[in-house]
């Protein structure tokens, strides 16, 4: 047995690279439907526990998956704005709490979420540097977007314009950073947080300006109701200091603001199911149970996942007869050199013990090198799942 596994060694590491070339493919195809399921289970444990934590949230009529990934993942979907008056009215019920966010523009490829202190409180977000927002055109930065970027409180992060060539457009914004959150293992990790009034104010409803009552020269006529319009000399700030914060301003029905959405919570099970009732009758807005809705996408990903796997299975299958018949032509090929060593001695059963130990090598090899893939994919597992949302 010692002499058959010496000879079934030193053939396999005589032909090492043609060996690991054919354990490298047996350990990748048997390890992708392992990889797969670990990487569906944690998406699906990952998307499950941000929906479940959000009881409910209200935005414009239209795809519900659309309103809910703005809400849980801020991603820019083609979603219609809400009125702010909404999340006024929201309030004014008193059977729920209600949190708004406006989720539009970026800052370094990061998501500006604008929002208020109490989303922070509702999500169990803490700073791990800096002060909390207090005043106009402050950010509070996810703990990965600080770390990739090598931004730290008392910084500045501007935000990034919609379009390249938008010469007509707001500027950008020079946020001053006054907080860096600890790290939470979520999307909160990879956006930067406003109030809502640095929203709107990137948005370029509010702006500051020198003072026309001062600068004579910047005023381009006096309206009959005492406003005041500048010519083009006048200076915009696009950075909110404590001298010119006074300067700021904003204009037309405040009411009438955008946000994306609004996180509901709802005080009771019965609060919960009245706000489900009046939204369900209005035309214009409605009101998703993201757990709900997230069930429903999972549904969907189980059954791609099947496909997917059967898909592996029949690739195994092929590659288990691919590599059967690599191993009969290999042995075929050397039936000079079995019947060489059948000449000086060896028997038949040492024969078949020794390519019987050089198929177990490769297998075993496969096995380790299919486990190796299958800790990788448990790894980046949670990495994979925020590159593809």
């Amino acid at each position: 047995m010692r002499a058959a596994l010496h000879l079934a060694a030193r053939y396999v590491l005589r032909h090492r690279l043609q060996s690991a070339l054919l354990a490298g493919a047996l350990g990748l195809v048997f390890a992708l439907p392992l990889c797969l399921r670990v990487l569906i289970s944690h998406a699906q444990q990952e998307l499950r526990a941000r929906a479940a934590a959000t009881p409910q949230i209200v935005g414009t009529r239209g795809s519900a998956l659309d309103l809910m990934m703005t809400a849980l993942y801020f991603k820019r979907e083609n979603l219609l704005p809400l009125p702010v008056g909404v999340l006024t009215e929201l309030r004014q019920n008193h059977s729920a709490a209600a949190i708004p966010l406006h989720v539009r523009f970026q800052a370094q490829g990061a998501p500006i979420v604008g929002t208020e202190l109490e989303y922070f409180t509702f999500r169990g977000l803490h700073l791990s540097a800096g002060k909390q927002l207090s005043r106009l055109g402050d950010c509070v930065l996810g703990a990965t977007v600080a770390k990739q970027r090598g931004l730290q409180p008392g910084g500045h992060v501007f935000s990034s314009p919609e379009q390249a060539f938008d010469m007509a457009g707001v500027y950008p914004l020079k946020m001053r950073i006054t907080g860096i959150l600890a790290p939470s293992g979520t999307p909160d990790d990879e956006a930067v947080f406003v109030d809502l009034k640095t929203a709107w104010l990137i948005e370029g409803r509010s702006h500051g300006h020198d003072d026309l009552q001062k600068d004579q020269s910047v005023v381009l006529k006096k309206e009959e109701d005492g406003n005041i319009v500048g010519n083009a000399a006048v200076r915009m700030f696009n950075e909110v200091t404590d001298k010119n914060i006074a300067s700021f301003h904003f204009h037309g029905d405040v009411s009438t603001y955008p946000i994306s959405a609004i996180i509901v919570l709802p005080q009771d099970a019965k609060a919960e199911a009245l706000l489900a009732g009046r939204y369900a009758r209005s035309k214009e807005q409605q009101l998703i149970r993201p757990r709900d809705e997230m069930e429903a996408l999972l549904t969907q990903l189980v059954r791609l996942e099947g496909f997917a796997a059967s898909a592996l299975l029949l690739t195994a299958t092929a590659a288990l007869l691919v590599t059967a018949l690599v191993f009969a032509l290999s042995f075929r090929l050397r039936a000079r050199e079995f019947a060489t060593l059948e000449d000086v001695g060896v028997s038949r059963v040492s024969l078949i013990t020794v390519k019987v130990l050089e198929v177990l090598i490769i297998g075993i090899v496969a096995v380790v090198i299919g486990l190796v893939l299958l800790q990788i994919s448990s790894l980046t597992a949670p990495h994979l799942l925020r590159w593809a949302l």
